[in-house]
């Protein structure tokens, strides 16, 4: 009959102790359990969150340069930007680029961002795809029409439709308006910075104003009460004419839209999460 020699617990223990295999084994899960506390309290270096601060700043920094709110598109932009420097950076300190540069956050981005476009093969163009892209964004290079008008402002009073449309009659009868207002002199103002201070509509309400007359203009914020003084036509330029222009741009935006696509590559190894837009 067989017989069965128990080990005492003790004996087993002290044995364990003295294997090499079970000192590895230990010593493997306290440094992942350390790694993992550490984690939580620095980060997953993976990870990337777009927090509500950082749509802050970038609406706060917009306002601060442009004097006004930005949209949700330019809003995106912004963000998309501080992804794309968060990723190059991540990358330049994985990279060890950071070395002999501590906490130097934008020399390790440049960095990285020189690396990533060290590899960039430019597609090659001839003069006809040069000239269809340059046609594609003719708005680039034609001259623009200009504009010479006046804005009279209501004071002290809320500026209705019918109040609008009472001043304006007034003010094309030359006589005194009923309400109180201010005038603001707008010269030669190019057509796409009146889209962007004002709005598509109101551009194309002024081209179809008659010269010398006060009208109540719609914009993107409202009618305005408007006298167009003068109107210099633009004038449509010849692809011969801005031709070596039109190479520089187009390398340098073919060149921007490659670099993105190289920042995307990159940023495939990380988590990017969104916490949302500040309201």
């Amino acid at each position: 009959m067989a017989t069965t020699n128990t080990l005492p617990a003790t004996n087993w223990l002290q044995r364990a102790k003295r294997e090499p295999l079970v000192h590895f084994l230990v010593l493997g899960t306290l440094i992942f359990a350390v790694d993992h506390v550490l984690l939580n309290l620095r980060g997953n270096p993976q990870d990337i969150v777009v927090t509500k601060e950082a749509y802050q700043e970038a609406r706060e920094t917009f306002v601060a340069g442009l004097k006004r709110e930005p949209s949700a598109a330019e809003l995106k932009t912004l963000t998309d930007r501080w992804v794309d420097n968060e990723v190059l950076y991540r990358e330049g300190l994985a990279l060890g680029l950071d070395r002999g540069d501590p906490a130097m956050r934008d020399r390790v981005v440049f960095k990285t961002l020189s690396l990533a476009q060290a590899g960039l093969a430019l597609p090659k163009i001839d003069e006809a795809g040069l000239q269809r892209w340059f046609e594609s964004r003719r708005e680039r290079y034609d001259i623009p029409a200009r504009f010479d008008f006046e804005e009279a402002v209501l004071g002290g009073t809320e500026a209705t439709p019918d109040k609008l449309s009472k001043f304006a009659a007034a003010l094309n009868a030359r006589q005194a308006p009923d309400a109180e207002g201010s005038l603001r002199i707008f010269k030669d103002r190019p057509r796409p910075n009146l889209v962007q201070s004002y709005g598509e509509t109101f551009a194309k309400a002024l081209e179809k104003q008659e010269v010398g007359s006060w009208s109540v203009v719609q914009g993107k914020d409202g009618g305005r009460v408007v006298h167009l003084v003068a109107v210099r036509p633009g004038q449509a330029v010849r692809f011969d004419e801005v031709k070596e222009r039109v190479y520089q741009e187009w390398k340098e935006t073919t060149t921007t839209e490659l670099t993105k696509t190289a920042i995307r590559e990159i940023a495939r190894k990380y988590r990017i999460r969104d916490e949302g837009k500040v309201s």
